[in-house]
C-alpha cells in the first residue's frame, strides 16, 4: 500500500504557513489529491502538541505492522515527526531535525514570536523543557526514516543531525541552510520516498 495520509510538523516559530509547508500542501492537491493532508498549527507545549496530533492520526487507517500513513517534519518538527513514526511505526522525512530540543531551547524561555507572522506572539514555558526531554527517543527503527541535513544549517549542527539518523537515508547537502532554500531541489527524492497515492 502506498502513503495515503501525511502529516506535516512545523518547526519552533514556524507555522502551516512556512514556505516549505505550503510547498508540500500546494504539491498535493495539484498532483497527489487523494492523500490527506494535516499540517497542524502547533501549540508551545509539546506534550499538548503530541496529544492533539495523536488523537489525529490515531484514526488513520492501519493494518498490523503497517501505516498507510507518513509524516514529515522540519527541525523542532523533526524531533516530533521522530516521536510519532516510532509510535506509529511509519515512514518519516526530517527536515535538518532537531536532535536535542530540550537543550537548545532551553535559551528561548520566554515571549516569542511566529517567523511568518510577527505579531503572533506566544509563550515558550520553564516546563516545555522537560515536556522536550519526555518526548525523546532512545532508539529509532532507522530503516522508516530519511534525513534531510544541509551542512550550511545556522541553527542546528549537521554532525549531530547524521549521527543521531546514523543508518537512516542520509542525504547529506554542501551548504544550503536551516530552511532549506533549495527544497525543490530535494523534493523528487522526498516524493520518491513517501511513496504518495496517486
Amino acid at each position: 500500500m502506498r502513503t495515503t495520509h501525511l502529516l506535516y510538523l512545523h518547526g519552533f516559530r514556524s507555522s502551516p504557513q512556512s514556505i516549505k509547508a505550503r510547498k508540500m500542501a500546494a504539491l498535493l492537491a495539484s498532483d497527489y489529491p487523494k492523500v490527506r493532508w494535516f499540517c497542524p498549527q502547533l501549540p508551545a507545549s509539546p506534550r499538548q502538541a503530541m496529544a492533539e496530533v495523536m488523537a489525529t492520526v490515531a484514526s488513520w487507517p492501519a493494518s498490523p505492522g503497517f501505516q498507510s500513513m507518513a509524516v514529515v517534519g522540519s527541525s523542532l518538527g523533526g524531533f516530533y515527526a521522530t516521536w510519532v513514526a516510532e509510535q506509529m511505526h511509519c515512514k518519516a522525512v526530517l527536515l535538518n531535525p532537531a536532535v536535542d530540543p530540550a537543550r537548545d531551547l532551553s535559551r528561548h524561555i520566554g515571549e516569542q514570536t511566529s517567523w511568518q507572522n510577527p505579531d503572533e506572539k506566544f509563550f515558550f514555558l520553564p516546563e516545555y523543557v522537560q515536556q522536550l526531554r519526555e518526548l525523546s527517543c532512545t532508539s529509532i527503527e532507522a530503516s522508516n526514516y530519511l534525513a534531510v541535513v544541509a551542512k550550511g544549517d545556522e541553527v542546528l549542527d549537521w554532525r549531530e543531525m547524521r549521527t543521531r539518523y546514523a543508518g537512516a537515508q542520509l542525504r547529506l547537502i554542501d551548504g544550503s541552510d536551516h530552511g532549506l532554500s533549495d527544497f525543490d531541489e530535494h523534493l523528487p527524492a522526498i516524493l520518491d520516498f513517501l511513496d504518495l497515492a496517486a
